[in-house]
């Protein structure tokens, strides 16, 4: 397009570039600071609108087709005019790129045309480079990044070298998705050659007048970024980090607004001309959709709309990386005071334009569905393995996730655009990480410390009648340390995937709030078959209106009174499960509410694969300001996400809880489960350090049964069930060992961590499992028989009738312990079910009393307080074989109490929520 045949525009601009608009100025007055200025050639201006395209809430710009504006002031939104717009307004490294050939296209549209019988002009200036490359990697800080996270605004040291080190990545980051919109913008002009070669024909696919339209002011927008880029690249290959002075290159762009204005201006006319010709054209179909890269496995198809909207995207991103860009400048450099300005500039532009036009636009689907706004909230974005807090917005057809800033007092919040997918044929998935880092811990530990010391501070003030500055000071610290936990505490991960490979990973604190993100979005996935291109600015824009969710969900700014919330410790006892459809490995996670001062979620271990499934696991919480309780009821499937069966939530109310167990049965949608609660008002110690789970072996059964709060350790019952659910078929079970590194690594997770052992046993050998239960009663630092009964039991085997004898023996049982008594009472009546498979696994009631009686029964040791009578190790092993053999031939064992009782002792308080 020559210089000659640029049309003229009308732009609304700044008459006065020093002032700054804001939103508290009234329409009259901004209207006296603006002017309408006519006819400025296209060349007096250059894209300053690149750094005003910001998604903030006074940098929102609703552009203005200036000739509508004029006779009927209403705006258009771009996206509206889009059908396949995708932006990208992240980092790069989350953007997949692509590969278009310039020449390609150009040759195929040439070809298309004649063979269509359309005479094409020879252009001999076609540029004979590939449009799009291989984009590496590149090293963009994406405004969203936690780098430059302002929510709020925490205390952080960062060295020179550091804020050198980030304006650096900045800086190259922009150069490289400069040379990427460059080749966008090539890759756009490309087909132009070939039609304003056939507009002079007797079958133009477009006339002159359509090819200037299409196309207008795109070959000035290329030659402008093309001198930005150049001037960047310069300058990053030859200065040093701080002596790097690129201020001027910026606010060069910032002056030079009228482009990509024109551009906007012009945009609504430019798609209007590119649907027209595509739906009645078949030729110009053919060339609008051969628009395409291949990049491997990813294949991305582009429209004549979409590089149309190229622009558009680059604005936003450019506005957005600017900002960042000051955030990594010292004050002291030589770049700061001209990048202040270039944004300073840019937000006043913005702010004037913005107040001209706050309507929402809605946008209907084909199917007749209107977007609407569904759910709202606060989750944590992973984006290159960073943490940063976002405000995400489930709409009909789309997710939305913002950045969000709260704004000073009189001003209005600001949100900014982050990423969005549709939900037309997105794959969700969770998983949970099973554990943290040991610095993560380490560093979590000190945010939780210094949050329980603010609020002793506070609660200490309330009391007293010193000024509000202490209390203020105090109350902002303990939002920002929340803040701080809520960002690097959660552990769910919700994975989406969409269908054009773009992914992203979304982290809750909250298994509970994770399923019901999960459910909203699911369920609109599969009632979608489409997506409109939405209008970003528009959408961004409308957060602050539509939102439901105003504020992070901080209990620091929502906690009720003392006397309506728990302070002490909460236990709750989960029994057991009723109501699977099919048989599953289940576990129930409990989370409750308050200060984040303590761990807030606990899961039992996974059950055996049951109808049925049963626990008696006791979880204990400290609380502080515990007013809920959600119950969830988790499926566990091995390679796969766990499923959630059911989940409900639980009132805390002082008033009817307290020492005592009380029983309740939950209704968790089918799935019914049983637990009980007890609660203990008292003061609250400083969080320790995240303790290490005590070790189960060579540790007495008695304490291992005391920290658990049971009778029968898990470690036994855990390895029990898993026996009798793929072992009692296994020849030689008990008597076969499995690998020493297998019992070894299950005898490791079972020492550090309850869930993990419980889940490595369900894909480990049988026969370990075996072994490891084996080890555990041998390696008990006392048998499970006391030794002191070991002669009283020797002298019953001399009592020739079995009954008699078995009376004697189980009357010596009744001395024992109750964690002995009862965890052997459970293994004999599992070694007998066992044996009731002696035809198929051939162990036999005294083959298992041979391998379990040296390791249950032990004669007193010489020396050690014992001066009794003593055995040879011969008459020792039959000792000991002959005892356990007789307790199971018994068919009147009494049954093993597992957990301690939960029962109340006054009337049956049982439940039913």
């Amino acid at each position: 397009m020559t210089s000659s045949s640029v049309s003229f525009c009308s732009l609304i601009i700044y008459s006065n570039i020093q002032l700054a608009v804001t939103e508290e100025e009234s329409n009259q007055e901004t209207r006296k600071k603006w002017g309408l200025i006519k006819n400025i050639s296209c060349h007096q201006l250059v894209p300053f609108f690149s750094f005003l395209f910001s998604t903030h809430r006074q940098e929102v710009v609703f552009f203005p087709f200036c000739a509508s504006l004029t006779e009927r002031g209403s705006f258009l939104s771009p996206a509206e005019c889009v059908s396949h717009a995708a932006p990208r307004l992240l980092s790069l490294r989350a953007v997949s790129t692509a590969f278009v050939s310039a020449m390609d296209v150009y040759r195929e549209a040439v070809h298309y045309l004649e063979s269509q019988r359309v005479p094409v002009e020879a252009e001999t200036d076609v540029l004979e480079e590939d449009v799009f490359r291989d984009e590496a990697e590149p090293c963009l800080l994406s405004p969203l990044h936690p780098e430059s996270i302002d929510f709020p605004d925490t205390p952080t040291l960062c060295s020179l070298d550091e804020m050198l080190e980030r304006r650096l990545v900045v800086l190259k980051g922009i150069l490289e998705s400069e040379e990427v919109y460059l080749r966008e913008l090539d890759a756009l002009l490309t087909p132009m050659k070939a039609l304003r070669a056939s507009a002079g024909t007797s079958q133009p696919v477009l006339s002159s007048q359509q090819v200037q339209t299409v196309f207008y002011q795109v070959p000035e927008l290329r030659d402008v970024h093309q001198s930005f880029y150049s001037g960047l690249k310069a300058r990053l290959s030859t200065q040093a980090e701080f002596e790097l002075k690129v201020g001027d290159l910026f606010l060069k762009m910032v002056n030079q607004i009228g482009l990509y204005g024109g551009f906007i201006e012009n945009y609504e006319k430019a798609v209007e001309v590119v649907r027209k010709c595509t739906h009645s054209d078949p030729r110009f179909r053919t060339l609008a959709q051969s628009m395409m890269s291949n990049n491997g496995a990813d294949k991305t198809k582009y429209t004549f709309e979409a590089l149309l909207y190229k622009p558009l995207d680059r604005v936003t991103k450019t506005t957005l990386v600017l900002r960042d860009l000051l955030k990594t400048t010292p004050e002291e450099h030589r770049d700061y005071v001209a990048l202040q300005e270039a944004l300073r500039l840019s937000r006043s532009f913005l702010s004037g334009v913005n107040e001209s036009s706050q309507s929402r636009r809605e946008v209907t689907l084909s199917h007749g569905m209107r977007r609407q706004l569904m759910r709202d909230g606060f989750v944590v974005d992973v984006s290159d393995g960073e943490r940063s807090l976002r405000h995400l917005f489930l709409y009909t057809d789309l997710l939305l996730c913002t950045r969000f800033k709260h704004a000073n007092r009189g001003k209005q919040d600001q949100y900014r655009f982050g990423w969005y997918l549709p939900l037309a044929g997105l794959r969700l998935r969770w998983v949970s990480d099973q554990e943290r880092p040991s610095d993560v811990n380490i560093r979590l530990h000190s945010i939780r410390t210094k949050m329980y010391l603010l609020h002793r501070q506070l609660r200490q003030h309330a009391k007293g009648s010193r000024g509000l500055a202490v209390p203020a000071r105090s109350r902002k610290k303990l939002e920002q340390m929340e803040l701080m936990l809520l960002t690097h505490s959660p552990l769910y991960r919700l994975e989406l995937h969409s269908l054009s490979g773009k992914s992203h990973t979304l982290l809750f604190s909250s298994l509970f709030e994770l399923e019901e993100w999960r459910e909203a979005i699911q369920k609109l996935t599969t009632d979608n078959i489409e997506t409109v291109p939405p209008d970003l600015l528009t959408l961004t824009s409308a957060c602050a209106k539509l939102r439901m969710t105003q504020q992070p969900p901080l209990h620091t700014t929502t906690a009720g009174e003392d006397d309506k919330s728990l302070c002490g410790t909460l236990s709750v006892a989960i029994h057991s499960a009723f109501g699977l459809q099919q048989p599953a490995c289940v576990y129930v996670c409990v989370e409750v509410d308050g200060y984040e001062f303590y761990d807030k979620q606990a899961q039992t271990h996974s059950s055996v694969h049951s109808l049925n499934p049963h626990w008696d696991q006791e979880l204990s919480f400290q609380v502080d300001g515990a007013q809920n309780m959600n119950v969830l009821c988790v499926s566990q499937s091995n390679g796969q996400s766990d499923t959630v069966l059911g989940k409900t939530t639980v009132k805390l109310k002082p008033e009817t809880l307290n020492k005592r167990w009380r029983r309740q049965t939950l209704h968790l949608g089918q799935v019914e489960v049983n637990l009980s609660l007890k609660y203990s008002p008292h003061p609250l110690e400083p969080p320790s350090s995240t303790a290490q789970q005590p070790p189960v072996f060579c540790v007495s059964i008695q304490s291992v049964a005391q920290q658990e709060g049971v009778f029968v350790p898990h470690v036994v019952r855990c390895c029990v069930a898993e026996v009798e659910s793929r072992g009692m078929a296994e020849v030689g079970i008990y008597r076969i060992s499995g690998t020493g590194s297998d019992i070894n690594m299950l005898k490791a997770a079972f020492n550090s961590n309850l869930r993990e052992a419980v889940s490595r046993l369900r894909s480990t050998d049988v026969n370990a499992v075996s072994g490891v239960l084996k080890l555990y009663f041998r390696e008990l630092p006392e048998p499970l028989i006391p030794t002191e009964l070991f002669q009283s039991l020797a002298r019953t085997l001399d009592i020739q009738d079995l009954n008699s004898r078995l009376v004697s023996m189980l009357s010596l049982l009744q001395s024992c312990p109750d964690a002995n008594r009862n965890t052997f009472l459970y293994l004999l009546h599992h070694l007998q079910r066992v044996s009731e498979k002696q035809d198929v696994n051939k162990m036999s009631l005294l083959n298992l009393a041979t391998v379990f009686g040296p390791s249950l029964i032990r004669p007193p040791v010489a020396g050690l307080g014992y001066d009794g009578p003593t055995v040879d190790i011969s008459q020792e092993v039959v000792i000991q074989v002959q005892v356990v053999y007789s307790y199971l031939q018994c068919d009147y064992l009494p049954e093993a109490q597992i957990s301690l009782p939960h029962d109340t002792d006054a009337e049956d308080e049982t439940t039913h929520v």
